[in-house]
């Protein structure tokens, strides 16, 4: 009976749990659209299957169908590139001094809370709090003696908060206005030609694999996100993913966030949560303030200004910047800039305030005294 799935990637037993995973997901997904919440088929995935991780079901998702849906969206958020985006540029400024103000204040006050109100050592705090990226706040937090797990169990758990949080978030700011298609998705994938698959398939895949050969942050997001806008500026391609493979990236997107909490004691799974929530609330309070200080002195929009700040997965920020239609472009820049700054002065910023924290336990305790 099992000969058939001799050459599934997945273990038959895996197979038909990544199945029903995906049933749970989608089940979510249509419950969210049907409520009218926004970005349903990302939320509603990761809610319903995030659910059945704390009630301890089985649930599978391989990380490695994240790359492929991530590269869809890749050649997506190139849809967006137009002639006077370098034009744009110098007008960032602000805005990226507004991202690097916020970057170290949140970074401060994440860590601060998560070792005086979290009980976490100061190494494990700090990793965990610093708004960067999550394999590279793990691997750095790993070297520095921290706790590899629950950093990133924490991190998890944030980029779990603010991906729900935001859409609500973003939709309240645009007074109401639904999150869900945008007029950059294509036509329905029935209508579409077979060369847009093509297309698809070539700049996702060429775009990954240029990405990681050149060390880019993301590089299955960026690296196609580049090659298509390159392609769409030069007039090669008018290629825009159809609806329900950008719909399908979302649903996969979610189920995997997810799945991250599978193994854990529900104990375990609500206790970080909790951290994660409350460390989401300190998070979001920051990126509004630095957000309204920065649109005070500049013309950027409100909305878009929380969406390139708000540390969340740099795709689904992306999702969100295009369900308002908002300049995705602008929001990926500052992501990656925020991963860029965090990834390299996290770990020398660590050191630093070490030696200032130990100089001042020393002066504060004074010098040691000979016995006798």
């Amino acid at each position: 009976m099992t000969t058939g799935f001799r050459k599934l990637p997945l273990p038959p037993r895996k197979f038909w749990l990544f199945c029903m995973t995906i049933g749970l997901a989608w089940v979510g997904g249509w419950l969210f659209l049907r409520a009218g919440l926004p970005l349903p088929w990302m939320l509603g995935a990761m809610t319903v299957v995030t659910i059945a991780s704390v009630l301890q079901l089985p649930v599978f998702a391989p990380a490695k169908l994240r790359p492929p849906m991530t590269a869809t969206i890749g050649v997506m958020l190139g849809v967006g590139f137009h002639p006077g985006l370098l034009q744009s540029l110098p007008g960032w400024l602000p805005s990226i001094a507004g991202l690097l103000v916020f970057s170290i204040g949140s970074g401060l006050a994440c860590s601060v809370f998560l070792h005086r109100y979290a009980g976490l050592d100061r190494t494990t705090s700090f990793f965990s709090g610093m708004p960067g990226g999550l394999v590279e706040m793990v691997e750095v937090g790993r070297q520095h003696g921290g706790d590899e797990r629950t950093i990133a169990l924490i991190h998890s758990s944030r980029i779990l908060f603010i991906v729900f949080s935001l859409p609500f978030l973003v939709q309240l700011l645009e007074n109401g206005s639904p999150l869900g298609a945008s007029a950059a998705i294509g036509v329905p994938i029935m209508e579409s030609h077979w060369r847009d698959f093509v297309i698809l398939f070539g700049v996702g895949y060429f775009g990954s694999v240029i990405g990681q050969r050149i060390k880019l942050p993301a590089p299955q997001l960026v690296g196609p996100m580049l090659l298509s806008g390159g392609l769409h500026l030069a007039g090669f391609i008018s290629f825009v993913p159809p609806q329900e493979l950008v719909q399908v990236a979302q649903l996969v997107l979610g189920a995997v966030l997810g799945c991250r909490f599978v193994g854990m004691p529900a104990k375990s799974i609500l206790h970080i949560l909790t951290i994660g929530f409350l460390m989401t609330l300190v998070l979001l309070g920051t990126v509004v303030l630095c957000a309204f200080a920065v649109m005070m002195v500049t013309d950027l929009p409100f909305s878009s200004l929380v969406l390139a700040y708000s540390p969340g997965g740099l795709a689904e920020m992306s999702i969100v910047a295009i369900a308002i239609q908002a300049d995705a472009a602008f929001v990926v820049a500052h992501h990656l800039i925020r991963v860029l700054l965090v990834m390299l002065g996290a770990a020398p910023f660590f050191s630093l305030l070490c030696l200032i924290l130990d100089r001042k336990s020393q002066a504060r305790d004074g010098p040691p005294t000979n016995g006798g």
